[in-house]
């Protein structure tokens, strides 16, 4: 099913993992990773999905999102012929209000040291409590986008 997916990232100062619902373990890598399309292969869990996102609008906000499970087999081959690079994280879900929820990312390897927080909204426009634990905004901060940290991995970042 294709639609806009309107996010907002932040990074995080504190401890959530207490408030945390759910932990999942992800991989994933890139087909594509050019502006106008990624092309992200991942396994959550024990599933595999194939995503497809388009450009951002201004803010960085909203873009235009495709997504489709496939075998976890089918993700496993698609990640041998990836662009070079694999980002690996632990998600934290993490209820706040308002059926809305922060997804908290724990990266490892290259990007160890790196914890992000998104939230999904129905518009851009949506007011959302903000925890103690969120740090600084960093939506539309193209250095923080996954595709970005397989390029340029946090422990590169001065």
């Amino acid at each position: 099913m294709a639609n806009q997916e309107i996010e907002r990232k932040f990074l995080v100062k504190g401890n959530y993992k207490k408030h945390a619902s759910e932990k999942i373990k992800i991989v994933q890598a890139f087909l594509s990773t050019v502006p106008e399309r990624t092309v992200r292969i991942r396994i959550k869990g024990d599933k595999g999905y194939l995503t497809i996102k388009g450009i951002g609008n201004e803010s960085g906000a909203s873009r235009y999102e495709f997504e489709k499970e496939i075998s976890v087999n089918d993700a496993i081959d698609l990640i041998k012929i990836c662009e070079p690079g694999v980002i690996d994280k632990t998600r934290y879900i993490v209820p706040i209000s308002n059926n809305l929820f922060f997804e908290v990312d724990e990266f490892y390897g290259e990007n160890g040291g790196l914890v992000v927080a998104e939230i999904e909204l129905p518009s851009e426009d949506t007011v959302f409590e903000k925890p103690a634990w969120l740090g600084k905004e960093v939506t539309g901060d193209v250095r923080y986008f996954n595709s970005m940290l397989m390029k340029n991995p946090y422990k590169n970042w001065k």
